[in-house]
């Protein structure tokens, strides 16, 4: 039975907090308006419930809501989190499918669409997945990241910035008010040591003689992978690239946008031997598929395993994107090409304005002679022999 009685409830006048026992206290403001809050701790950590104006929650029904609120708590349920549920605010799971929902078509790369929700699944949902998005605070994603903020530095910061975009969703669906406090996050983690990843790349010199081995057992992904190191591109450019991409009468290979890192369209100049690995590809076309390099499923595209899977079976230590920097420092030591026509032949995106308004033009014909060039490295004495 509480301490406080009707009468009593009605009487209070000053400022202050009236107890009625377990937590319950009638609040009175400066103004003399009354509510009731019933006071919690749970894990050490302490928080006032609001239960209602006093005018319109009797001290009867406070005390039946100060009794839900507790066994709330003892069950490990946010009481706060389902009364915003109740309102219609999602929790942060909720939040975190519905903006996988809306941004994944978005995004070209499959692995990114998998990973985005699976990483949030593995590391966040446990803490505060079912706590309504309103309720996440800088300090809930700081103890959540702690645990893999060192051990798994990369993946961590994915994890922080995917957070950071659920939350920025809610803030602009109006269901709180504001974004988290990055700053407070990064300065309540310990400091990663930055490293610098490089992918393992084949000495140029080396090259004639690798696509020597390659060649010698010919197989779609075989074509493939000697197509990407005369074309410079990504192995997904490749692996995804269809016939009609090809223009064989001037000899380029356009990727489309959307296929591309930077999502602008790119025209790569093919080589001769270049358009003999296609020449060599079209023995493989079957089903109808404009897929120039399919997969063992029919109208599929072979997967980058396939691509490392020879490498690895070749016993190479290299990783398939290593090639562009083979060919990116086979430009810079062994010719005298531009530095700029390099980086347009690899397709990279340039920071400085003036350097991007003098690259506007694609650099057709200066191209077309480096990859000639780069061609002719790649073309060993032995295969010239064939």
């Amino acid at each position: 039975m509480g301490t406080l009685t009707t009468t009593a409830v009605k009487a209070a006048k000053e400022r202050g907090r009236y107890g009625d026992g377990d937590g319950l206290y009638l609040v009175v403001g400066n103004r003399g308006a009354k509510s009731w809050v019933v006071r919690i701790q749970k894990d050490g950590r302490r928080r006032d419930i609001g239960l209602g104006s006093a005018a319109k929650v009797p001290l009867k029904l406070a005390r039946e809501r100060a009794a839900t609120v507790r066994t709330q708590v003892e069950m490990g349920i946010d009481p706060i989190a389902e009364r915003k549920k109740a309102a219609g605010i999602p929790t942060f799971r909720e939040a975190a499918k519905a903006v996988h929902s809306e941004h994944a078509p978005s995004w070209k790369n499959p692995k990114h669409r998998a990973q985005w929700l699976s990483s949030l699944k593995s590391y966040i949902f446990p803490s505060f997945g079912d706590r309504a998005v309103s309720q996440v605070e800088a300090a809930d994603v700081r103890d959540a990241l702690a645990a893999i903020w060192l051990d798994k530095p990369e993946t961590a910061r994915r994890i922080r910035q995917r957070v950071c975009t659920v939350i920025d969703w809610a803030v602009a669906k109006g269901y709180r008010e504001g974004p988290l406090a990055l700053a407070v996050i990064d300065k309540g983690l310990p400091r990663q040591m930055k490293k610098v990843k490089h992918h393992k790349a084949l000495p140029y010199a080396e090259l004639p003689k690798f696509l020597d081995v390659i060649r010698e057992t010919e197989t779609v992904g075989r074509l493939a992978l000697e197509f990407v190191i005369l074309t410079a591109a990504r192995s997904g450019e490749v692996r995804l690239a269809t016939w009609d991409e090809i223009d064989f009468n001037n000899r380029l290979w356009t990727v489309p946008a959307e296929r591309m890192k930077a999502g602008r369209e790119h025209v790569v100049p093919l080589s001769d031997a270049a358009l003999g690995v296609l020449e060599r590809a079209k023995a493989y076309r079957r089903g109808g598929s404009k897929l120039i390099f399919q997969g063992q499923k029919r109208g599929k595209p072979l997967s980058d395993m396939t691509l490392t899977k020879i490498l690895r079976d070749m016993g190479c230590k290299i990783t398939v994107h290593g090639f562009r920097s083979t060919f990116r420092d086979w430009v810079a030591e062994q010719t005298d090409y531009p530095g700029d026509v390099a980086e347009a032949a690899l397709a990279h995106a340039v920071a400085d304005k003036t350097e991007a308004a003098y690259r506007r033009g694609s650099m057709i014909d200066k191209r077309e002679r480096l990859m000639a060039t780069w061609a002719k490295h790649c073309r060993s004495e032995d295969y010239g022999r064939r």
